[in-house]
């Protein structure tokens, strides 16, 4: 007989640490985090009382991109476009009203296919995505599945091959500016037998590889003057030194890591387990560690240290994004199959829900 009390193999289930409640009871805002694998978008916030977390079912949630009040989603064939609508935010549940302060609405998808794509970011005010299927940088078009406009230098042509597995993007001065790249390949999936060293850091300006010999590296972030990155087959969090491009690596976790967002002091890390160990095997961090965790850490930049946890025990192995939302306390997120999001109307000028519940009536007319 199997054990009652063992969760199904899909239900997710978490456990946090002190440090990470208390963390989050003074975080200004809440974090957003995407899992391909559990094909869930989880937000984590904090009720005033205790830690919560939300999941929202999505066909393969990648890369998850914030400006302002909107949201951009990467899926399995689209991108989604959703905007935050606050004046509906409190009445979302009217058996509980004022839970959440903030609403996101889907309000546009464009359809991409299958290209795989990873990071995505906004830069003066387009959204940018990298399209790891076509190995380049692309962006969004009414008329076309993706606008390419840039490649790696040593990739011969725009196909549908994985050359080289551009995965990750970092944004300076609102331009696109460094991204990652498991290989410096030109040839079908070329980045596979060398990726636990052939990880390449490569500036889009120049067109020049400004660092290699990395395991393969995700989630270049531009922050205080530097670019952050996750070696994440090592599981380290790193920087680059200018003006030489010299590598600091601030501290090592026990997983393989994928999306990161900071909160000064502090850096948001996201921790994987490996599942496919045709790709992912033979990596460092599998050599220092005997047991991946999927997870969140919290590393004080202070220290390099790890302040705070939550661990993903059951349900969730592999995470890919991690966005903080600022200034947003209790997030509610909603897909198109909810009914509520039939429900919710925007305009610039005013909201409103149109339900049962808030419907007006006119007396005269039967019921």
């Amino acid at each position: 007989m199997p054990d009652q009390t063992t969760p199904p193999a899909d239900f997710i289930t978490v456990d946090i640490s002190d440090s990470f409640a208390q963390f989050m009871s003074t975080l200004p805002g809440s974090i957003a985090i995407t899992t391909y694998q559990a094909g869930k978008v989880a937000l984590i916030a904090h009720d005033g009382r205790q830690v919560t977390l939300l999941l929202r079912q999505f066909d393969k949630p990648m890369g998850l991109a914030i400006q302002n009040q909107s949201l951009a989603l990467a899926t399995r064939h689209e991108i989604l476009l959703l905007a935050n609508a606050p004046l509906l935010a409190p009445d979302y549940l009217e058996s509980q009203p004022g839970r959440y302060d903030a609403l996101f609405l889907p309000r546009t998808a464009y359809f991409t296919g299958d290209v795989n794509v990873h990071d995505l970011a906004f830069a003066n005010n387009q959204l940018h995505l990298v399209n790891t299927r076509f190995g380049c940088l692309c962006t969004l078009d009414h008329n076309s599945n993706f606008l390419p406009y840039w490649k790696p230098p040593f990739i011969s042509e725009i196909a549908p091959e994985d050359r080289c597995h551009l995965n990750g993007l970092a944004i300076v001065n609102n331009q696109p500016r460094y991204v990652t790249a498991l290989g410096e390949t030109d040839t079908v999936g070329g980045w596979r037998p060398n990726k636990a060293a052939g990880g390449v850091i490569i500036d889009v300006q120049s067109n020049q590889i400004i660092r290699r010999g990395l395991a393969m590296p995700h989630s270049p972030r531009f922050h205080d003057n530097r670019l952050w990155f996750l070696n994440s087959g090592a599981g380290e969090l790193c920087f680059l030194n200018p003006p030489d491009n010299s590598l600091t690596t601030v501290c090592a976790l026990p997983g393989y890591l994928r999306g990161l967002a900071f909160v000064p002091p502090f850096a948001l890390v996201g921790l994987c387990q490996i599942r496919e160990k045709h790709i992912f095997g033979s990596l460092p961090i599998q050599q220092r560690v005997k047991k991946l965790l999927c997870g969140l850490a919290v590393v004080d930049l202070r220290t390099g240290r790890q302040a705070a946890f939550l661990e993903f025990t059951s349900g969730c192995q592999e995470i890919y994004d991690v966005q903080f939302l600022p200034d947003i306390r209790r997030p509610m997120i909603l897909n198109r199959e909810k009914e509520a999001s039939r429900q919710a109307f925007t305009t610039p000028a005013f909201s409103y829900w149109l339900r049962p519940g808030s419907e007006i009536r006119d007396p005269k007319s039967p019921s």
